[in-house]
């Protein structure tokens, strides 16, 4: 929803519309990481989408509720080390995300495993192995 401008003043900039008018408030809630989650026999597989993260920038634990928090603190600083200038325009971008996810009952919290390659930290959560049951028991008569 834009807020409606009734008077318009030649003085005052316009940047206000452009800015209400840009992208930019739709990308401001925008900045999850896109999460993928698939599963087989032997586990569920966690991917999320974080280009240019370094490992040293994210945590992958389980808390004492057995929730799944995955956490990226990513901080970029374009910068140059010219030291006959100044600078005219430097740019910033710090993100941070951080999420809960409830496990299901039959992950082994004591084998999941994480990586980041390619861009995407991968979050391994291998299922525990079902005891096997016999089908028949006998049953004692007192």
């Amino acid at each position: 929803m834009k807020p409606v401008m009734y008077h318009r003043n030649s003085w005052f900039p316009t940047v206000f519309d452009e800015f209400l008018d840009s992208d930019f408030m739709n990308s401001m809630s925008n900045t999850a990481p896109s999460v993928n989650v698939k599963e087989n026999t032997h586990a569920y597989v966690v991917e999320l989408a974080a280009p240019g993260i370094k490992k040293e920038y994210c945590r992958v634990n389980v808390d004492a509720d057995h929730n799944l928090c995955v956490a990226i603190e990513n901080k970029f600083e374009h910068k140059e080390d010219d030291k006959h200038s100044h600078y005219l325009r430097r740019e910033f971008s710090y993100t941070n995300y951080e999420q809960k996810y409830t496990l299901p009952d039959d992950v082994d919290e004591e084998a999941i495993s994480a990586k980041v390659e390619d861009g995407i930290l991968t979050i391994e959560l291998p299922k525990t192995k079902k005891e096997e049951k016999p089908n028949h028991r006998q049953i004692a008569i007192q």
